[in-house]
C-alpha cells in the first residue's frame, strides 16, 4: 500500500513517510529563492511585454496582483501543511485522491520536459547574439540544445549542495546583469535622450489590441510552486514562506527594472522581442555598450545553462515520489551515492533530448510541407512549447482548487498553519483560476508564429497535442496500477531505492 490513514483523517503517502529519510535536508532560504528565480524569472520576457506600450507596466502589476501573489499565498499555505516532496502531486492527492493526484503531478511534470528545450533554445539565441554566423542551421541548434540538456543531467546528479552552490553563484550574477539593464535605461535618460517608448496617455490604455499581453504576463509567472517539489530537502520550514515572500519580491522588481530599461533605451522597433534586452544595454551604455552588452549576454548564457539543471532536478522529484508511491516503477526513485534521484533525472533528460531532436532535426529534415528546414523547426518548437504551456496553466488550476478542498477536509490542520483569513484564500483561488484560464485563452487566440500558421491550424495542433498529452498521463496511471500489484513494505522500497539490504 502507498498510503496509510493519518491523524487528521486523511491519507499519508508512502513518499511523505520515507522521502525525508532518503534525501538530505540541504536547502536554505537563499537556495530556495535562487531556485524560485531560476524557474520563474526569464528576463527575456521584459523585452516582449513592452510590445504593449506603456500599458506593459499595468499588465505586469495586474499579473502580480492576480496570479503571482495569490499563487504565493496558496503555495505557502499548502507547503506549510504538507511539506512533502512533490508539491501539487501531494496536495492534489490530499484533496482528490490517487488518480487526480498523479494526473495533477503529470500535468505539473510534463512542462518541465519541454521547458528544458526552451532554455536550451535560449542559449542558442544568446550565442547567436554574440555571433550571428553561429548555429544557423536547425540541426546545429538541436545538437546544442541536446548538449545543454546533457550538461544539466551531469549537474543534476552531483552532490546536491555542490550543484546548488553553482546555481547560487549564477543567480547573483544574473541579478547583477538585470540591474545593468535598468541602469542602461537611467543612463539613456541622463544622457539627454527621450525614452524610446511612447508614454503618451493613449499608450497607457488597455485595449483590444494589447489585452493579450496580460496572458503573456501570466505565462511569464508560471512555476510558483515548483521549488516545493523538493519540500523534504528544506532544512527549515520557515524557508517556505521566506522564499515565497522574497522570491516574489525579486521577480516583481526584476521584471519592472528590465521592462524599464528596455522601454527607455531599446529601439522602438525591437520592443516586443527578447532581443530588446541586449539592445537596451548596448544603447544605454554608449561607447561601452558593446562590451557591457557582451558581458550581460555571457551571464545570461550561464544562467540558462544552470537554469536547465534547476528544471531538471526540481521536476525530476515528481518522478521520484511517483516511484516511491508505486504510481510508477520503483526503480524510477533510485538514488546514487550522492543521494540524488539519478534515474528520474536521466529518464526525463532522455525524453527532453528526444523532443529536441524531433523538433530540430527529424521533422525539419524529413517532412515535405513546402516550408524550409528553419521554418519547420520553428513551427515544431513553438507548437510543442505552446501545448505544454496550456498543460502547465491547467495544472495551476488544480493548485487553486486544492486549497479550497483541503481547507474543508483538513480544517483543523489548515487553521493551525493558516497564513491569512479564510476569505483571502477564496479570493486567491478565484483570481488564480481566472488568471490561469486567461493564460490558456490567449495561447489559442494569438498564434506565436502568425507568419507560418493561421489561427485554425495553430488551435488544432495545440489542442490536439495538449489532449494527447493528457491522455498519455491517464494511460500511464492505469497501466501502472495494473502492472504493480504486489504489496511491499516501506523498508523494501527504501532498499530498492538506495541499494541497501533490508535487515533480517
Amino acid at each position: 500500500m502507498a498510503t496509510t490513514a493519518g491523524s487528521s483523517g486523511g491519507e499519508i503517502l508512502r513518499s511523505e513517510r520515507i522521502a525525508g529519510g532518503i534525501l538530505p535536508k540541504v536547502l536554505n532560504t537563499f537556495d530556495m529563492i535562487a531556485i524560485f528565480v531560476a524557474i520563474v524569472l526569464f528576463i527575456s520576457n521584459a523585452g516582449v511585454i513592452p510590445g504593449a506600450g506603456a500599458a506593459a507596466f499595468i499588465y505586469w502589476i495586474l499579473g502580480f496582483l492576480t496570479f503571482l501573489i495569490p499563487g504565493a499565498i496558496v503555495t505557502g499555505q499548502l507547503g506549510l501543511m504538507f511539506p512533502g516532496e512533490g508539491s501539487i502531486y501531494v496536495w492534489t492527492n490530499k484533496a482528490f485522491g490517487a488518480f487526480l493526484g498523479f494526473f495533477a503531478g503529470f500535468c505539473a511534470w510534463w512542462p518541465g520536459i519541454l521547458v528544458m528545450i526552451a532554455t536550451g533554445a535560449a542559449v542558442v539565441s544568446l550565442i547567436q547574439q554574440l555571433n550571428s554566423n553561429l548555429l544557423t542551421q536547425p540541426w546545429q541548434q538541436g545538437i546544442m540544445i541536446v548538449a545543454v540538456i546533457a550538461f544539466s543531467f551531469i549537474l543534476s546528479v552531483l552532490r546536491f549542495r555542490v550543484t546548488q552552490n553553482f546555481v547560487n553563484i549564477v543567480f547573483v550574477a544574473y541579478g547583477g546583469a538585470i540591474l545593468l539593464i535598468g541602469l542602461a535605461g537611467l543612463l539613456w535618460l541622463f544622457g539627454g535622450h527621450a525614452p524610446q517608448a511612447d508614454f503618451s496617455a493613449q499608450s497607457w490604455a488597455l485595449t483590444r489590441n494589447n489585452y493579450t499581453f496580460y496572458g503573456l504576463v501570466i505565462l511569464a509567472l508560471l512555476g510558483i510552486e515548483v521549488p516545493l517539489n523538493m519540500g523534504v530537502e528544506i532544512s527549515n520550514p520557515r524557508a517556505i514562506t521566506r522564499y515565497l515572500l522574497w522570491g516574489s519580491t525579486v521577480v516583481i522588481v526584476a521584471y519592472l527594472i528590465g521592462t524599464f530599461g528596455v522601454m527607455m533605451a531599446a529601439p522602438t522597433s525591437s520592443q516586443g522581442s527578447p532581443a530588446a534586452v541586449a539592445l537596451a544595454v548596448q544603447n544605454g551604455f554608449g561607447g561601452a555598450g558593446t562590451v557591457i552588452g557582451t558581458i550581460v549576454t555571457i551571464i545570461f548564457i550561464g544562467f540558462f545553462l544552470f537554469n536547465t539543471a534547476v528544471y531538471n532536478y526540481s521536476f525530476g522529484r515528481l518522478l521520484f515520489v511517483s516511484g516511491l508511491d508505486r504510481r510508477l516503477p520503483t526503480f524510477m526513485s533510485k538514488v546514487n551515492a550522492n543521494k540524488v534521484p539519478w534515474v528520474a533525472v536521466m529518464v526525463q533528460s532522455i525524453i527532453s533530448a528526444f523532443f529536441a531532436v524531433l523538433a530540430f532535426i527529424i521533422i525539419p529534415y524529413t517532412l515535405t510541407t513546402g516550408l524550409n528546414a528553419t521554418d519547420l523547426s520553428t513551427v515544431a518548437y513553438n507548437i510543442l512549447q505552446a501545448a505544454v504551456t496550456v498543460i502547465w496553466c491547467s495544472s495551476m488550476v488544480t493548485l487553486f482548487v486544492d486549497v479550497i478542498i483541503i481547507r474543508r477536509r483538513y480544517h483543523e490542520a489548515f487553521t493551525r498553519a493558516r497564513l491569512a483569513p479564510d476569505w483571502v484564500f477564496y479570493l486567491c483561488s478565484a483570481l488564480g483560476l481566472i488568471s490561469s484560464a486567461v493564460g490558456v485563452f490567449v495561447i489559442f487566440i494569438s498564434p506565436w508564429i502568425p507568419g507560418l500558421m493561421n489561427t485554425t491550424q495553430w488551435d488544432l495542433w495545440i489542442g490536439g497535442i495538449a489532449v494527447l498529452s493528457l491522455l498519455v498521463g491517464i494511460a500511464v496511471f492505469f497501466i501502472g496500477q495494473a502492472t504493480i500489484k504486489t504489496s511491499v513494505s516501506d523498508e523494501e522500497v527504501i532498499a530498492q531505492v538506495t541499494g541497501e539490504q533490508t535487515a533480517g
